[in-house]
């Protein structure tokens, strides 16, 4: 049987559990917020909150000169009910930690308490910002705290964040050059057609039928106006119309997400949607109305950094803990804003376990991970620190 890293894990879980029972939504975040403020200030630590409405940063200081290296963790919850019956399960009814933030949150208060006593023994030089970040859950938290200044009121050279994946089994590290995680687009398109009787459909022009001829046409977004080996992803959530069998209605509304990779990709969706669908509604006779809005960027790892988990992830579980696969992903991380800021690495902890059950995925009902991925996640991180104030 492998042995991995236990350091801290009693704290870790006790932490974990306790956010994992009182989860916030995005913005809600007061209880974890004071929590983690509390615990930083026990340490001697000063704390600067308020930013981004419930976010905080700590600045550790070697005292040595050097890189400023930020670790982010984010503390939201999500809208869901958890079906789960372990002892620690949610107790805010319609909110749980399904994606594996409480963990984060654990990570990087556990770091914090290394920090204070140990830090000689991985922060050779320079400084270590403690970013405790809300509302990653569709709420752009990441690009309010950049906002608030923190990367130049700080110095920051370089950053970093963790994610625990139920994709990748225990023991292994998630890490890519490049484009990790797609970008998040949200679109509505609301028809407005010429409501009528549905019997005489002749004096009407039909929104249900232009809507139908949309969903279809969307995918040609994908299939024909994108490089086959591009990654990009088009999906209509949800379509409504009407109320009535007998009456043809005179608006209907689609609502979905859009998905993209690359650069070139990112930027060319939104305006060829809107001609698109313009032209879709000419051809019917209806009038149409897009809105497009930008959630997350795409997340892009810098190689250089991402060489830096590789060497520090090897140091920590053994040269044969790397994976690629699973670790690619179409879901978005709104990470991604530190990572068009400054040069970083976005990664994966691996926290499926097959034997003991943790196999559901992320947003799911049931979610939960092995908490022996946090003790790891805390040790790769430390080192990580430890590889990127060593060597730049």
């Amino acid at each position: 049987m492998k042995s991995f890293p236990t350091h801290r894990k009693d704290d870790l879980v006790r932490y974990r559990r306790a956010f994992h029972e009182n989860p916030e939504l995005k913005y809600e975040e007061k209880e974890t917020a004071n929590f983690a403020k509390t615990h930083l200030e026990s340490l001697g630590f000063k704390v600067e909150d308020g930013i981004a409405e419930t976010g905080l940063v700590s600045l550790f200081d070697s005292g040595i000169p050097g890189k400023t290296v930020l670790i982010r963790a984010d503390m939201d919850a999500l809208p869901i009910h958890e079906e789960n019956t372990h002892t620690y399960k949610s107790r805010n009814e319609g909110k749980m930690h399904a994606c594996g933030h409480d963990g984060h949150t654990s990570i990087l208060l556990a770091l914090s308490s290394d920090l204070k006593k140990d830090f000689q023994s991985f922060v050779p030089k320079g400084r270590v910002l403690l970013c405790f970040q809300p509302a990653e859950e569709g709420g752009s938290g990441a690009d309010r705290m950049i906002e608030s200044g923190i990367l130049e009121r700080y110095n920051v050279d370089a950053v970093f964040a963790l994610h625990v994946w139920n994709h990748i089994d225990l023991g292994k590290v998630g890490v890519v050059n490049g484009t990790m995680m797609a970008s998040v687009d949200e679109f509505k398109i609301t028809i407005h057609g010429t409501s009528g009787h549905g019997a005489m459909p002749q004096h009407t022009v039909d929104p249900i039928v232009v809507g139908s001829h949309l969903v279809t046409a969307l995918q040609t977004l994908v299939s024909r106006n994108v490089d086959p080996l591009e990654p990009c992803v088009v999906t209509v959530g949800s379509f409504h119309s009407g109320n009535a069998f007998n009456v043809i209605p005179e608006t209907a509304t689609l609502h979905g997400t859009v998905r993209t990779y690359s650069k070139s990709v990112y930027e060319m969706i939104p305006t060829r949607m809107e001609q698109l669908v313009k032209q879709v509604g000419a051809g019917f006779g209806a009038d149409i109305h897009l809105e497009y809005k930008r959630i997350d960027k795409p997340t892009i790892n810098d190689p250089v950094m991402a060489d830096v988990v590789r060497k520090a992830a090897k140091t920590i579980l053994g040269d044969n803990c790397l994976t690629e696969e699973n670790t690619r992903t179409m879901g978005g991380e709104d990470f991604s804003a530190f990572l068009m800021q400054r040069p970083g690495c976005y990664f994966f902890i691996g926290s499926r376990n097959e034997e003991k059950g943790f196999i559901h995925p992320h947003h799911s009902s049931f979610f939960d991970f092995d908490e022996d991925a946090l003790p790891i996640g805390l040790s790769v991180m430390k080192q990580v620190i430890h590889t990127y104030l060593q060597e730049f």
